[in-house]
């Protein structure tokens, strides 16, 4: 409780934020919490009240005005009159609210109405504090509506080491578990997951348990009967979800979906039930959530909670509405049980002979007699399941079928009724998949790892099919040319069809179409690719770049992932005309050696062991991605715009410069470390790293006169004054030399110059030598920043270390043009995008302070190897050093892009989440209107801002945008300028959707500025102006009646323009 206490001490100490919303489960400690605080804390306050139970008081009459007295009577210390109704309740609140300093606890809040009666509208007392619980999130339109500010705390279960703690304290008195009771213990613990209400009541249930065997014996009966204490707070939570639809959708995923695809569920309810809609409320109220990878999950104790009242509906089984449980649904298909009530039904024969410990000869024949006699069934599972007898009378209402380990070669025409929506027959035992009529409902078809399937046929009888999985049907050679007609196909999975682009298997299946329909196909690939495709899986093919495959995949325009892993090629073509392609994954493949002129909206690229891939570049020219995977690469050597890190063995003099003494050690072996994925299984010779345009090199301790620095100390800093040039040179650089010794397995550290005309550099290399035990490094570096230094300036050098080394000695060394370097180097340079090489716009953390760092160390501070605000005691400035993240977060475009994790973790996937619809602008440009304003040159076309805007890096949009530009200016109504924006980006991301409704906000916001405009609500025509900071190069919305604000981004301070 402590530590849950600590996270919200702040908000005790904000005076802008007067109310607490701690939101939760049911029996996750939210009430527990509120009263912790009030305990602490009611010193301070001239009085306090915890009004406990609110929702379950309320459903009785009359309940609110007792509550009401209640809060009044605590206020009041028992001054108050009786109040004789709701509405003069809240009336006498809200006087004594507004001049009291109060310390509320409002429990169990569900309704907005509930807030309404017991706070009133008006004013609170600016040191009032008022905490909230509930699990309902729709309580936070509340505050929206009465334009009040608040904290939002959600309530996160116990991890695993304290809800030991907390049974222990209830079982056995103690912080820990008495000897020989820890593994009971932690089967507690794994049963109540997380949930305090559970733990307590189940460790004060065992407290006067002496023997382990009743332990054993009590715990057994935990998993076959609810336990009534909890029950009871989970039960009254489910009463008081106010639709009959959102209830029966619990249930039916308590009982059913557990665990899928969030999309793939709402597609198989949809067409009974609003889904979409009534799922996002179970989410909001706490009864469901869903995991980063879409999957549809619900605490165990709810779960078990749902199911329970599935069971509760009858003693008899075929009266229920739900069988979940495999023994029940066995003995329903064995005696031929009939049902009118039964929507669903599930049996997984492996999981029953697991469960009840039978052996697969005592199991009995089951028939589908009792199947035909379900006319209500929707939902049905049979997974391993073996059935004779005739699928006739098989009920019309089968949303959902899956029949995972179908034991018959081809599907009865029977089976495949036309209602079926999704149809998982993974692991079949078919030779042919062929729809025996027009399946029109189906969206989802999953044939994943049906070893004997050859060949599928009649796929233009299912025209509406999303997603096709033929995951590992290894024998498969031929899919009919049908597929490449479907219209709404997105997810096509061939993970591991070898035998599908074999060119004899390819061959043969062309022969067989082509003798049927008189054609020639001669060398081409048998069944085109939809044009609809968003995701296609590859991986594992063996695919080559051939005449009959070519991989370019120019009619598959909406691409946005695709995995080619495993592939034989050494090269792709260009998928620069794939504008939505966000997610590329090629790992395993050992022939590829270059990537050239990658997508700019490319944002996730996996690469892993391509033993052979040396380049990659993009078609900006600019690393823009947002995850990059390239850990096996061990022949890599540039990756443009991040850095390159090549043997100084192929390097020359051009590379070189006047460090072309380092050729005489080239045969040097120097473990490099640092960014673990480009070092891991590299050649440990000599190797020069270019980043930033900064060189640098790691040597064993040598003695070389070029080594010897002009300005050297031995300790971590140094400074020195700029000395007027030789005659007939110029000064072009600075050579920084570290000597030091290395320990631990975390290193943080960077070179720091800087200098008295405003020069501040931090630069930590992505890789560096790793010295031996015992033994001395040099780390050895160059940087052309000859032009930012001037005659007498104070240079000044050191060495910040945070983790793992320890320095012995650091050095400086002027470079001039008549020291032999590389004329390509040391060009007259004259900016920073010139000497550096790039816009470092993105690494500047102070005004003249730039952080180069394109290592991850964010992950060192994850794993707690690195204290949080490290930075800022190294450097002395305020500087949130979580944004310090390498390549990751730093000096790159921000892009929002969909995330797709659940296709690249280690989970088959059987279902694939679905891309939300996007919505077309014109929706929100009926009521707003957009002007965008560049702070430099006013010109749109220069400022680029309605790309920057939509947080969008999409090249096809810039070249959509120039010739629309003059069209801009001559905008008049919002008509008008919704049609110019739906033109210009047709079906674009959410994003900008988003982005505007929040500047909207902003815009509206009685603490920022008046809107502009006539109206109220949803009429109004509020006129937004998107300007970017000339310093840091946020977009971001103008408040269109203050002269001078301020950039959320850097801080600056913004001066209004006139409008264009």
């Amino acid at each position: 409780m402590d530590a849950r206490y600590a996270e919200i001490t702040s908000w005790l100490r904000q005076y802008e934020n007067q109310f607490l919303v701690i939101y939760g489960m049911a029996g996750s400690g939210k009430s527990t919490l509120a009263r912790y605080i009030v305990d602490s804390n009611c010193q301070h306050f001239e009085c306090y009240s915890i009004v406990e139970s609110i929702d379950s008081r309320c459903q009785k009459p009359y309940k609110m005005v007792m509550l009401q007295q209640q809060l009044c009577d605590d206020i009041s210390k028992g001054k108050g009159t009786r109040i004789p109704s709701v509405c003069q309740g809240t009336s006498r609140i809200e006087v004594l609210l507004e001049k009291t300093k109060a310390l509320i606890v409002l429990d169990d809040i569900v309704d907005v109405g509930q807030l309404d009666d017991l706070l009133g509208r008006t004013t609170i007392n600016k040191e009032s504090k008022i905490i909230i619980t509930t699990h309902n999130d729709i309580i936070s339109d509340w505050f929206m509506s009465n334009s009040k500010r608040f904290q939002k705390y959600t309530m996160r279960l116990l991890n695993d080491d304290e809800a030991l703690e907390l049974l222990s304290l209830h079982a056995f008195q103690s912080k820990i578990p008495k000897d020989g009771y820890n593994e009971l213990s932690q089967q507690v613990v794994r049963y109540c997951d997380g949930s305090p209400l559970a733990l307590e009541v189940l460790g004060s249930s065992l407290f006067h348990l002496n023997t382990i065997t009743s332990w054993e014996s009590e715990l057994s009966s935990y998993e076959k009967s609810f336990n009534d204490k909890i029950h009871e707070v989970l039960i009254r939570g489910y009463d008081s979800i106010p639709s009959i639809v959102e209830k029966e959708l619990f249930l039916h995923i308590a009982c059913f979906f557990v665990g899928k695809d969030m999309n793939y569920v709402v597609k198989i309810l949809k067409p009974d039930y609003p889904a979409e809609s009534k799922i996002e409320t179970l989410i909001k109220r706490c009864f469901l959530y869903v995991t980063p990878d879409k999957k549809l999950m619900m605490h165990r104790l709810l779960q078990e909670m749902g199911r329970y009242l599935a069971d509760r509906e009858s003693r008899t089984v075929a009266e229920r509405t739900r069988v979940w449980r495999n023994t029940d649904s066995y003995h329903m298909l064995r005696r031929k049980k009939s049902s009118n009530t039964i929507q669903g039904i599930a049996l997984d024969i492996q999981m029953l002979m697991k469960e009840d410990n039978i052996e697969p000869s005592q199991l009995k024949e089951l028939s589908t007699d009792s199947l035909q006699q379900m006319d209500q069934l929707k939902y049905l599972q049979l997974n391993f399941v073996k059935l004779t007898g005739s699928y006739e009378d098989l009920s019309e209402h089968i949303r959902w079928l899956c029949w995972v380990g179908f034991d018959k070669s081809t599907v009865h025409a029977d089976i495949l009724t036309r209602s079926i929506v999704a149809l998982d027959m993974s692991y079949s035992c078919l030779e042919k998949f062929e729809p025996p009529t027009v399946m029109s409902s189906l969206k989802i078809l999953n044939l994943k790892d049906s070893h004997n399937l050859l060949e599928i046929r009649g796929m233009n009888k299912i025209p509406n099919l999303e997603t096709l999985i033929i995951w590992n049907c290894r024998n498969l050679f031929r899919i009919c040319r049908g597929v490449g007609d479907l219209e709404w196909l997105s997810i096509f999975i061939m993970t591991g069809c070898k035998n599908l682009f074999k060119r004899e298997q390819m061959n043969t299946s062309v022969e067989l179409e082509t003798s049927t329909s008189g054609g020639e196909r001669a060398d081409e690939l048998s069944f085109p690719l939809p044009h609809s495709l968003h995701r296609v899986l590859l991986n594992e093919c063996h695919l080559e770049c051939t005449d009959y495959f070519p991989l370019s995949f120019s009619d598959q325009l909406y691409l946005q992932y695709i995995n080619l892993g495993n592939g034989l090629f050494e090269i792709l073509p260009s998928y620069n005309h794939l504008k939505d392609l966000r997610v590329l994954e090629l790992r395993n493949c050992s022939k590829l050696k270059r990537l050239i002129c990658l997508p700019s909206t490319l944002a996730e690229l996996y690469i892993y062991d391509c033993t052979s891939i040396e380049k990659i570049s993009f078609e900006s020219g600019r690393f823009t991605l947002q995850e990059f995977g390239y850990e096996g690469c061990i022949n890599l050597s540039e990756i443009e715009g991040l850095a390159k890190l090549l043997l100084v063995a192929k390097l020359d003099e051009t590379d070189l410069g006047h460090l072309l003494w380092l050729k005489e050690y080239q045969d040097h072996e120097v473990c490099l470390i640092g960014d673990y994925e480009l070092t891991i299984g590299r050649s440990c010779h000599l190797q020069m790293l270019y980043e930033f345009n900064i060189m640098s090199t790691s040597l064993p301790d040598i003695m070389h006169p070029d080594l010897m620095p002009e300005y050297r100390s031995r300790s971590a800093s140094l400074s020195f004054e700029v000395p007027a040039c030789p005659k007939s040179s110029s000064l072009k650089g600075l050579n920084v030399t570290l000597k030091y010794t290395i320990s631990g397995d975390d290193w943080v550290w960077f070179a720091r110059i800087k200098t008295t005309n405003g020069v501040d550099l931090m630069y930590s290399p992505i890789v560096f030598g790793k010295p031996g035990i015992g033994q001395v490094g040099i780390w050895l570096s160059y940087w052309p920043i000859g032009n930012l230094l001037d005659v007498g300036d104070e240079v000044k050098v050191f060495i910040a270390v945070m983790s793992g080394l320890e320095v012995l000695e650091c050095g400086a060394s002027l470079v001039y043009t008549d020291n032999n370097v590389a004329p390509e180097i040391l060009k007259n340079k004259t900016g920073w995008v010139e000497t550096f090489g790039r816009d470092l716009s993105g690494f500047h953390l102070i005004k003249g302070s730039y952080y180069l760092c394109q290592r991850d160390i964010y992950k060192i501070m994850e794993i707690g190897r690195l204290a949080s605000g490290w930075l800022s005691t190294l450097v002395g400035d305020t500087i949130d050093d979580t944004e310090v993240r390498g390549w990751r977060m730093t000096g790159r475009p921000q892009q929002s892009y969909q995330s797709f994790i659940e296709l690249k973790t280690g989970r088959y996937i059987i279902h694939v989440q679905e891309m939300e619809e996007t919505d077309k602008i014109a929706e929100i440009s009926s009521d707003i209107s957009i002007e965008f304003l560049d702070q430099q040159s006013m010109d749109i076309s220069e400022a680029s801002v309605i790309n920057e805007t939509m947080d969008f890096t999409s090249s096809s949009l810039q070249e959509k945008m120039d010739p629309a530009i003059s069209e801009s200016s001559k905008l008049t109504t919002k008509e008008e300028i919704g049609k110019f924006v739906d033109k210009i980006m047709p079906l674009e991301t959410a994003t900008l959707k988003d982005r505007m409704k929040s500047a909207t906000k902003f815009a509206s916001s009685d603490t920022k500025t008046k809107v502009e405009g006539t109206g109220t609500g949803s009429n109004m025509n509020t006129i937004l102006r998107f300007v970017r900071c000339p310093k840091c190069g946020n977009v971001l919305p103008e408040p269109p009646e203050v002269q001078v604000y301020e950039c959320g981004g850097c801080g600056a301070k913004l001066k209004a323009r006139k409008k264009i």
